[in-house]
């Protein structure tokens, strides 16, 4: 007899969290689950993948963050439908999600915890706790993840470690002569890719600024932003501040990454602080190199000289407006060192691309879930 699951998430966005959780409902196998997925806020374009494999998807609609009617819709949602186990994503779905279940008498709860927040209010993090108290399992996608909140009072028996997945990239349906064409670029330049939403934590600027350095011993590169957010047109007053709008192209939110990826001669990662970004994961399954910020979740998946770089994040806290230098300083040496070394960064590319499929790929990420519900259904 199959178990019924519901996935309870904030939106079908195409951001990092929501990409697993839509990997992982199409992978649990169907003999033993039947899936449904709640969108707590509102829909996305990553409802069409679900809708493809023929999973439910249910949005009951929060469009404020403190939203009882929306609390009253998500329980009796829950109430008709009956799952036997309830898996919520993100704080927002964590803290009405499983407030819900337990209201319904759900006795599995999995909560997952996806990012290092120090966002979070101490309010916030008391709803943590308390909630913590009456969940089964609470999920973290790195060690650095599950540190961050045992260190703030979640109890560490109830954590388990189930890494991102990642699925071997398709082929480019384009070549990179068609692409530079397309981004209106001069043949023989290096790529280089940012991918991510534009908001303090990714701290673009010290990318910006690695580029006003860099040009100085390189004029044939070029900085690809793909993302969208609320720092986008202070960001771009920045680049053209730094006189680096030749250089430094922001291309939006898009579709098609996949497209895009396989022509990056290597991605940066400035970030302050993730939880395990599913763009280094993606671009080390396409077999380009990462200079990244040495991070929580980023050394997990970064192998310093063996598929990438790691950078110093210096002693700047992550959200500060003004640029981390030894950040830029870092992403400039080992930049350095890819542009002027064609055979390091094929081989680095190589190592990264085996690194992600053999140890990152859906397939053992679903295999971890899947093991957690039938321990705990049990």
């Amino acid at each position: 007899m199959t178990k019924r699951i519901l996935q309870v998430i904030p939106t079908l966005d195409r951001a990092g969290a929501e990409k697993q959780m839509v990997l992982l409902a199409q992978g649990l196998p169907r003999d033993e689950f039947e899936v449904h997925v709640c969108v707590l806020t509102r829909d996305g374009p990553l409802h069409a993948d679900l809708e493809r494999a023929n999973i439910p998807v249910t949005v009951i609609g929060k469009p404020w963050k403190l939203d009882p009617r929306a609390y009253w819709r998500l329980r009796a949602y829950i109430r008709r439908l009956r799952p036997d186990l309830v898996h919520t994503w993100l704080f927002a779905a964590n803290a009405y999600g499983r407030a819900a279940a337990l209201a319904c008498g759900v006795k599995c709860l999995v909560a997952a915890e996806r990012c290092v927040d120090p966002w979070k209010s101490a309010w916030q993090l008391a709803i943590d706790r308390r909630l913590a108290r009456r969940t089964s399992r609470i999920v973290a996608n790195s060690a650095g993840v599950r540190d961050f909140y045992v260190q703030r009072g979640l109890p560490a028996e109830k954590f388990l470690v189930i890494a991102n997945g990642v699925e071997p990239p398709p082929s480019s349906p384009i070549t990179r002569a068609e692409l530079l064409a397309e981004l209106g670029l001069p043949e023989g330049v290096y790529l280089v890719g940012l991918i991510g939403r534009l908001w303090p934590q990714k701290r673009i600027k010290d990318a910006i600024w690695a580029t006003d350095l860099l040009r100085v011993i390189h004029h044939d590169f070029h900085v690809l932003i793909l993302g969208d957010g609320p720092q986008a047109s202070r960001l771009k007053k920045f680049r053209d501040q730094c006189q680096v709008h030749n250089l430094v192209h922001f291309l939006g939110h898009r579709a098609d990454v996949a497209r895009l990826l396989p022509h990056f001669d290597m991605l940066w990662s400035t970030s302050g602080y993730e939880g395990q970004s599913n763009a280094i994961l993606e671009a080390m399954a396409a077999g380009v190199p990462v200079v990244a910020t040495d991070i929580p979740g980023t050394r997990d998946l970064v192998v310093h000289g063996e598929t990438g770089f790691l950078v110093s994040p210096g002693n700047r806290s992550a959200s500060a407006p003004t640029v981390n230098k030894a950040v830029a300083a870092g992403v400039i040496r080992f930049a350095h060192r890819l542009l002027n070394d064609a055979e390091l960064a094929r081989r680095l590319g190589e190592a990264s691309r085996k690194r992600a499929l053999d140890q990152f790929s859906v397939a053992r990420m679903v295999a971890g879930y899947a093991a957690l519900y039938r321990e705990l259904l049990e």
